[in-house]
């Protein structure tokens, strides 16, 4: 027997037309590349998404049609959000910290007709342009700008601008296309995931909940992840389905600025991977009594693991860390780490080693870790496995990349090459990157384990671990250690303080001292780098 319930499409038009009816006056706050604050509405985004989408229906969208933005975090960004997929086309965003080929090559396998960027950013464009499909480009020109127009590219402003009262939405189906955003390439080339309307409400309804990200009206969200990189983790989104503040940071991501922002907006809810928070813990230790914070200030932090030293530090200033996980291939959230009630009574330190852990999957995001051998690993916090994932908001394949299909198992789970331990809990923890696993004497050892536990130490700032080969034990851990600001520590203390709590052999045999460790453009570690800089490495 089938239900009688009404058949509601999920879709962005939703999102818009409500955030409009209930939270038009609610704040979307933006900082300028020349550091000016400007200051709109929901109503603000509301009239001028309707506006672009008409005008790029007027230009010749078609449904289906890319639209590139390469902008930094900012109302009209958001404005693009919303804007291409009610017109029926797709927002995709370019990643401005590739290199100039890359985005290129993006611009180009995603066949984008209409490219909106940021004035500040036309020399990057320059670079990437190449042969890129941009049928119009249109600039968007910030306050106290005095870039000038290219020739033949359109103002913004003046493209919005127009007799568009009458808009009205064309038919979109919930399981229409909406976003396009390209993987960070760490393993290879980038890969595209197309996300639908479906799943993008869907996911936006999910990071609200409670037990995820927990995002509510009255709260106040600094997006520091980039807009470009997994649509800034369906923030932007969800914010809008609750009618929260958005704070947009713009390109300024220095610790001070960022910290400004959360004291004159009275932010609740910041949003980052580990490096912007280590930036942040540095300032606060430096100048403890500079800023004051809403109380209960939460740090979503993503991207990578958290080290404990990270959270514990954050702890001591008033500002609770939220571990979160997930994947471009998952629009990203799938797992958060929040405490459960019966864990609140744990001494901190067991309540700590939890809140580091990747935590247990969302509502809706299935998981299990399976070994070697294809057998699914046991929930006893030891057994490892790599992790694959399945659900509504989870890529079923990449866009236009058949050849890459062999990320999926044949009974429909998406493979995310994360290896990792459930414990008891259901609480997941990633203990490595199938790629960055060390394998020594045929015992392995977790680089992020490793990782974590140097960061520990008070002279470190920052470490990354890798594999070097070895004549006999076929790889060896070494360490890249950058040292705080000051400070000082020998190989040998570095040993012993890992001696604590790993074995003989896990325990790394060399320890470099670095200036800095290189990333990627997301800001995770990029081993790679490191492994090409030692790969002659000699014992």
């Amino acid at each position: 027997m089938r239900g009688t319930m009404m058949d509601f499409p999920l879709t962005l038009v939703h999102v818009l037309e409500r955030v409009n009816k209930l939270f038009g006056k609610v704040e979307i706050v933006s900082r300028n590349p020349d550091k000016s604050i400007e200051r709109g509405t929901y109503a603000d985004v509301y009239r001028h998404s309707r506006a672009l989408a008409q005008a790029l229906l007027k230009a010749g969208l078609r449904k289906g049609d890319r639209v590139a933005t390469l902008m930094w975090n900012h109302q009209h960004h958001l404005e693009v959000y919303f804007g291409a997929p009610i017109a029926g086309g797709v927002v995709h965003t370019l990643n401005l910290r590739l290199h100039p080929a890359d985005v290129n090559f993006i611009a180009r396998h995603a066949q984008d007709r209409f490219l909106i960027v940021d004035d500040v950013l036309l020399p990057l464009l320059e670079k990437c342009r190449g042969n890129a499909p941009f049928e119009k480009i249109i600039v968007v020109r910030h306050r106290n700008s005095t870039v000038e127009l290219p020739p033949g590219m359109i103002d913004y402003q003046a493209f919005i601008t127009g007799p568009f009262d009458s808009f009205e939405y064309p038919a979109i189906d919930e399981n229409d296309a909406c976003g396009l955003c390209y993987t960070s390439g760490t393993t290879g080339q980038s890969k595209g995931v197309l996300y639908t309307h479906r799943s993008t409400v869907l996911h936006s309804l999910c990071v609200m909940l409670p037990d995820s990200l927990g995002l509510r009206q009255r709260d106040s969200l600094l997006p520091v992840v980039p807009m470009f990189h997994v649509n800034a983790w369906g923030l932007p989104y969800a914010c809008a389905l609750a009618g929260t503040k958005q704070v947009m940071p713009g390109p300024h991501l220095d610790a001070v600025n960022l910290l400004d922002l959360m004291q004159t907006e009275k932010v609740t809810v910041g949003a980052g991977v580990p490096t912007i928070w280590l930036g942040i813990l540095e300032a606060l230790d430096k100048e403890p009594k500079r800023w004051s914070f809403q109380p209960g200030l939460r740090m979503v932090v993503g991207g990578s693991a958290a080290p404990q030293s990270l959270i514990r530090g954050l702890d001591k200033h008033g500002m609770r860390v939220q571990h979160a996980w997930g994947m471009t291939e998952m629009s990203p959230v799938g797992t958060v780490s929040e405490l459960r009630s019966e864990m609140l009574q744990l001494p901190y330190d067991q309540q700590l080693a939890k809140r580091a852990k990747q935590g247990p999957p969302v509502p809706f995001v299935e998981t299990r870790a399976i070994d070697e051998q294809g057998h699914e690993v046991p929930w006893d916090g030891k057994s490892q496995g790599e992790l694959h994932v399945r659900g509504p908001w989870i890529a079923a394949s990449y866009y236009n990349q058949p050849e890459a299909q062999d990320r999926w198992t044949s009974d429909g789970w998406f493979k995310t090459g994360d290896v990792v331990t459930i414990d008891s809990d259901g609480f997941i923890e990633i203990t490595d990157r199938s790629k960055d696993l060390i394998k020594s004497g045929g015992e392995w050892i977790s680089s992020v384990a490793l990782e974590n536990a140097i960061m520990g130490h008070p002279a470190v700032k920052e470490a990354a671990v890798i594999a070097v080969p070895h004549p006999r034990w076929g790889e060896r851990p070494l360490a890249a250690v950058v040292l705080k600001p000051g400070a000082q520590v020998t190989p040998a203390e570095l040993a012993a303080h890992l001696s604590k709590d790993f074995l003989k052999y896990q325990v790394p045999d060399a320890f470099e001292f670095i200036d800095a460790v290189p990333r990627t453009s997301t800001g995770k570690f990029l081993k790679s780098a490191l492994r090409e800089r030692y790969r002659n490495w000699q014992w």
